[in-house]
């Protein structure tokens, strides 16, 4: 009987081949294994030429790389190829920092300069504008906000020096008085025996000293000299810097603005807007305050009989507006010191108008004529002066509350805000509604 063919029988698959084995189909590697039906095996060469050959891949099995590979497998302590341009880029970094820094304390006057003259710009621009609106010429405007400046600081240092002498004069002719009074208290209150006599004897070493201290101050006349000359340049720079970006602002922002896409335009311009608008407001609602501070004061002055009481009333009303925190307390300082030489019961009126007035300005001025251009927490603005004060010096104190204004101003018309949720921690108790008088 003639055996089977093996091509006819029905259970063989077309994977299989007559030398097929169940052991061989065991040991078969995917490598090996057929790629379609026909049993044809694959082609590893081709495969890899196809690779290389098709559009947007990069092989991995080229020489340069398996010879890179081979070199880090077998020195890893090899340094990798990139770690010397990490090294330069780290060491060109530090370097163009501590540059900077160097610059940066290299032109710190200079950029000291500059900020106050933009702020000094942003306080006046609001003047100017309205007189180029009317026809002037923003030169000739900003001239003549300057001659006005001028004018008000020759009045205000021109009263104040005329005090200043005469309270010299005045308290050097009183010193004898003054001498007789302060050894009878002495004698009174120790039990001494002092005269003035023993303090005339004083004289002569005091004399001398005094003597010494002058000839040392005359011999450093050339420091002096120089620093007076210092002061006068930078003075005048920043009167010239105040003078060009105010005159010549619209140009100024147009050359900014040139160099900027449009919406970072607008953006700029938001933030200037802002600048000129809380500095100018700021400074024109402290000068307000300062004249009714100061006709108020000079009112009260003149009613309690104070000597110079035109001078003292400016000088609260100046001081009290213009110099943050503590110039309230400086502004006060003084007419309750020359009332006191008068009488201790007209110092002691004149400190409590002085607390009156503080905070009646406080409570009822203040919150009407600053609410649209400086509207800010006390404690916020004691920070800022005290920031400005330890970053700048006596500049940044003053310059701190408009440059806060305006940054606070700056980010609320940005900065997105919610509704807050109701919580304990969260409640503001509501103010008690005051009972109107019936007339």
């Amino acid at each position: 009987m003639p055996e089977p063919d093996p091509a006819d029988s029905p259970d063989q698959t077309p994977d299989e081949n007559p030398g097929s084995t169940p052991e061989n189909a065991a040991s078969r590697t995917p490598d090996d294994a057929p790629d379609d039906a026909a049993g044809k095996p694959r082609d590893k060469a081709g495969d890899k030429a196809g690779e290389a050959r098709r559009p947007g891949t990069v092989s991995t099995h080229t020489p340069e790389v398996a010879a890179q590979q081979a070199r880090a497998a077998a020195d890893p302590r090899r340094m990798p190829p990139w770690l010397p341009r990490a090294f330069v880029l780290a060491g060109t970094t530090v370097l163009a920092f501590i540059a900077g820094l160097w610059l940066l304390g290299r032109l710190r006057d200079l950029l000291l300069l500059l900020l106050t003259s933009l702020f000094l710009a942003f306080a006046i621009e609001p003047a100017v504008n309205w007189l180029a609106g009317h026809g002037w010429r923003r030169g000739p405007a900003t001239g003549l906000m300057f001659l006005l400046l001028a004018a008000v600081a020759a009045l205000f240092g021109g009263v104040l020096g005329s005090l200043l002498i005469a309270q010299t004069t005045h308290l050097i002719n009183a010193v004898p008085g003054y001498a007789d009074q302060v050894v009878g208290w002495i004698n009174d209150a120790f039990g001494t025996d002092l005269s003035p006599g023993t303090l005339l004897q004083r004289l002569p070493s005091i004399t001398e000293e005094l003597s010494r201290h002058v000839s040392d101050l005359a011999g450093n006349v050339w420091g002096i000299g120089a620093t007076a000359a210092g002061v006068l340049v930078k003075g005048l720079g920043m009167l010239l810097f105040t003078f060009y970006l105010s005159a010549q602002g619209p140009q100024f922002r147009r050359t900014v603005c040139s160099v900027l896409p449009p919406h970072r335009q607008r953006q700029v311009l938001r933030a200037w807007e802002i600048a000129v608008t809380k500095t100018g407001g700021y400074i024109y609602s402290r000068a307000l305050l300062a004249a009714c501070s100061a006709v108020a004061h000079y009112i009260a002055l003149s009613l309690l009989d104070v000597p110079y009481g035109l001078t003292l009333a400016l000088w609260v009303g100046v001081v009290s507006q213009f110099i943050p925190t503590v110039g309230t307390y400086l502004a006060g300082a003084l007419p309750v010191v020359v009332a006191l030489a008068q009488s201790p019961a007209t110092a002691l009126w004149v400190l409590l108008f002085i607390v009156a007035y503080q905070q009646f300005e406080n409570y009822v001025l203040q919150p009407r004529i600053t609410a649209r251009t400086l509207d800010m927490h006390p404690a916020v603005a004691f920070g800022l002066v005290l920031a400005g004060a330890a970053v700048i010096g006596p500049v940044g104190a003053l310059l701190a509350l408009p440059a806060g204004a305006s940054i606070q101003a700056f980010f609320s018309a940005y900065i997105r805000r919610y509704t807050v949720e109701d919580h304990p921690l969260t409640t503001v108790p509501a103010r008690p509604e005051r009972r109107r008088r019936r007339r």
